[in-house]
């Protein structure tokens, strides 16, 4: 007796090679751009290194790679830390916060990290602020 096509099982439809996991796509909440922040963290020291924006190829390569991949908002292009400068940034791990709009990326650092030859983009560049103070 053979099966009609509706009872036969199917596979389920593969995910095309080059996407980011379904389930890891359904976590992350894009801006009107369909960007996500992405804040570069040096791994062992902690230092805070750059921002730098993502959308869904960018964190896939960034995954699949161990090198970070970002999108430029200014050149509508993908770019990769080091292919131009040679400072490169070796990923350690990568987490996604609560909300889903932001990742944090430990990486290794080999070189400046901010494009003006800092080593953070944050160096020097501080604002005048009231600091605040946690009462006892």
């Amino acid at each position: 007796m053979q099966q009609s096509p509706e009872s036969q099982s199917q596979p389920a439809p593969a995910r095309p090679a080059h996407a980011l996991p379904p389930e890891v796509a359904a976590k992350l909440k894009r801006d009107g751009a369909g960007l996500v922040a992405a804040v570069i963290q040096q791994f062992d020291s902690r230092e805070v290194l750059m921002l730098g924006w993502m959308d869904d190829e960018a964190l896939r390569r960034t995954l699949s790679s161990g090198r970070v991949t970002f999108y430029s908002r200014s050149r509508q292009e993908y770019w990769r830390k080091g292919d131009t400068s040679g400072h490169f940034q070796y990923v350690k791990s990568v987490a996604l916060d609560c909300d889903g709009d932001a990742l944090l990326i430990t990486v290794d650092q080999v070189g400046a990290a901010c494009h003006t030859g800092s080593s953070s983009c944050f160096d020097g560049r501080g604002l005048a602020a009231v600091q605040g103070h946690r009462q006892p």
